[in-house]
């Protein structure tokens, strides 16, 4: 049984700037497994760092926890155009993770956001939320093309989507291909990340995915760009080198919030 006290001290790494961001990445991990009111409490709090990664993740994490505690904060993020674009673009899938109807006319109204990335979701989330009857002014083409991502879950899904479509088309071929876990993806997600040219919100996806395919091809790509100029990507491959040591070490868990938190109390 997990005490209010070691939530608040996972809690507290994670909106600590003066820790590494790997620590940090570790405790909002673990805050997400264990989740509760306590842990979207301080996984909220954390949307007023300076990092646009850290709080891509914080969102992505609680549209996870599939917890609708969690959907005012979503939607203030969601609303404040002081947020970066990639930010608003989680917290919009977040919410369309999380279900709740609530939440439809909201999405309707963001799908016409005059930031390309904060439309994409919505549009992806609102046939989870509601019929295509109810919905005849919106481009299905969109949401099938999600349906499709999500179906390479568990079948063969050709990089070649890297090279395609649209930023917010090709940022879900990378979190996919991160997910299928597969080397035969290597080459074209470290061709991506490498494109300066490219948005950086598909370099970052890509180097995630290479994190955690965890391949010896991937550690060269992803030390390649530890100072990339572009912080998002820079801070993406420090993440992701953190999650390659631990894809080829021995830990049982990525998100070791706990273990860390009684190693330093024993």
């Amino acid at each position: 049984m997990v005490t209010e006290q070691e939530v608040d001290a996972i809690g507290q790494t994670l909106v600590d700037p003066k820790q590494p961001l790997q620590a940090r990445f570790r405790a909002l991990f673990t805050l997400r497994g264990l989740g509760g009111p306590g842990a979207i409490a301080w996984i909220s709090q954390a949307f007023g760092d300076d990092s646009a990664l850290l709080k891509h993740e914080l969102a992505y994490c609680l549209g996870q926890m599939q917890d609708a505690r969690a959907i005012p904060v979503l939607v203030d993020v969601l609303q404040d155009t002081r947020q970066e674009p990639m930010v608003r673009h989680e917290a919009g899938e977040a919410l369309g993770a999380i279900g709740d109807p609530e939440v439809l006319e909201l999405l309707k109204q963001y799908s016409s956001d005059p930031v390309i990335e904060v439309t994409g979701p919505p549009l992806v989330s609102l046939p989870v939320l509601g019929p295509w009857e109810a919905l005849p002014t919106l481009p299905a083409p969109i949401a099938a093309v999600n349906r499709a991502l999500q179906v390479g879950h568990g079948m063969p899904l050709s990089p070649a989507g890297l090279h395609c479509g649209s930023a917010l088309f090709r940022h879900e071929v990378g979190y996919v291909l991160g997910q299928l876990q597969h080397e035969a993806a290597v080459p074209q997600l470290a061709a991506a990340l490498a494109r300066c040219a490219e948005n950086p919100m598909v370099r970052h996806e890509c180097a995630e995915a290479l994190g955690a395919i965890a391949r010896p091809a991937c550690l060269a790509a992803l030390q390649a760009h530890a100072d990339d100029p572009e912080r998002v990507v820079r801070e993406s491959c420090e993440v992701a080198l953190d999650m390659y040591e631990h894809e080829t070490g021995r830990a049982f868990q990525y998100a070791d919030g706990l273990e860390q938190l009684h190693g330093a109390t024993s």
